[in-house]
């Protein structure tokens, strides 16, 4: 039988592990402070405890979980893509962005007016997007990871190893993770507690500490666990994928949409808010001739009438398994003026890591 992955453990199981050891209970936060404050890799690497102990642990415990198989880093080299095995021998990729050069955001059509900046110039920022599942099973037609189907969920601890094997190499470059999206392989929402053990045990004050208000939880949908999620009243911040403002051009990209049309997504996301207070945002990938157009914008518009939200809008990224493709640039702004002009705040995201098939939708694995 496996070692257990010790990122699968949070404080009290480790608390608990060490009592049965016959260790003090005190042991267990040298262990987490390691884990999460130092970024130990091995029993070995801990210092404040005995031998004995760290070689129990080393026999006992598996503190790699997910392999690093190779990884690939974009031809500007701000986007790094890291392919990992699991102990099952399936795959799944996760990905830091850097973003803070002012030539990261993308630029209008014509010039900015006199003293009009540009979000996110000036701030330096370390973007991690993480996945939940081997595979998906939405199989929403655009997305790499839902071409290939699900495979299975993944644990607490390999979601939370993702993080770490990346916090580490960014402390290793005197920097730090300065946001979390779980917008990787998977639906968040599907593999639910998992996907929010992991962001409590990376929250954790005499942990990792890693701020809510840092992560982003992505879902295409799934009503019952937006609602769920708006119960809890969580700091986290919520994006959907909407990409279509009427069920049939939706049902035609995301299946899921058959299951839960718009109008149930956006009766949860007003129930969201109205729970939280906190804005939602609502993720659109901007498809050329088909959800690009001004006719799209003012229908979408008219869908968010009231609602506290956001667009974040992005030219759609290639995959082999659907033809579509990206907007123009124009039609890009054009959408997002009509957006504003009718009260809607919206944002044009930079692709990033398109030629590493790194970019959103875009995450899947060949070996």
């Amino acid at each position: 039988m496996p070692a257990p992955l010790i990122y699968n453990l949070d404080l009290n199981s480790i608390t608990e592990l060490m009592t049965s050891w016959g260790e003090p209970s005190y042991r267990a936060k040298q262990i987490w402070a390691g884990l999460y404050q130092h970024f130990y890799q091995s029993a070995s690497q801990f210092p404040n405890l005995p031998k004995a102990l760290r070689e129990k642990m080393a026999n006992e415990l598996d503190f790699v979980g997910i392999e690093p198989v190779r990884y690939l880093d974009s031809s500007d080299k701000q986007t790094r893509k890291t392919l990992f095995k699991l102990p099952d021998g399936h795959f799944i990729e996760a990905v830091l962005m850097r973003y803070g050069d002012p030539a990261d955001v993308p630029s209008p059509p014509t010039p900015l007016p006199p003293g009009e900046g540009r979000r996110g110039e000036g701030k330096p920022r370390r973007t991690l997007c993480i996945s939940t599942q081997a595979g998906c099973a939405m199989g929403c037609v655009f997305c790499a990871t839902g071409q290939m189907g699900f495979k299975r969920h993944l644990t607490s601890g390999e979601i939370v190893a993702q993080v770490m094997y990346y916090a580490r190499l960014l402390h290793e470059e005197n920097s730090s993770v300065t946001n979390i999206v779980l917008m990787g392989m998977g639906e968040p929402f599907h593999n639910y507690d998992h996907t929010l053990a992991a962001i409590d045990r990376l929250n954790d004050p005499d942990g990792y500490h890693f701020g809510a208000r840092r992560f982003t939880v992505s879902t295409v949908g799934l009503v019952p666990q937006i609602k769920r999620f708006a119960d809890e009243k969580r700091q986290v911040n919520l994006a959907i994928s909407l990409h279509a403002s009427d069920d049939a051009l939706r049902q035609s990209m995301l299946p899921v949409n058959k299951k839960y049309n718009i109008d149930e997504v956006l009766e949860a996301c007003r129930y969201y808010v109205d729970q939280t207070g906190r804005r939602i945002t609502f993720e659109w990938a901007l498809i050329h001739g088909v959800n690009d157009t001004p006719e799209e914008a003012r229908k979408l518009a008219a869908r968010l009438k009231g609602l506290l939200c956001h667009v974040n809008a992005i030219p759609l990224n290639p995959t082999h398994g659907y033809q579509g493709r990206a907007t123009t640039r124009e039609s890009a702004w054009r959408f997002k003026e009509l957006l504003e002009q009718a009260g809607i705040p919206c944002t044009i995201r930079m692709r990033r890591g398109i030629d590493i098939q790194a970019g959103c939708g875009q995450l899947a694995f060949s070996v």
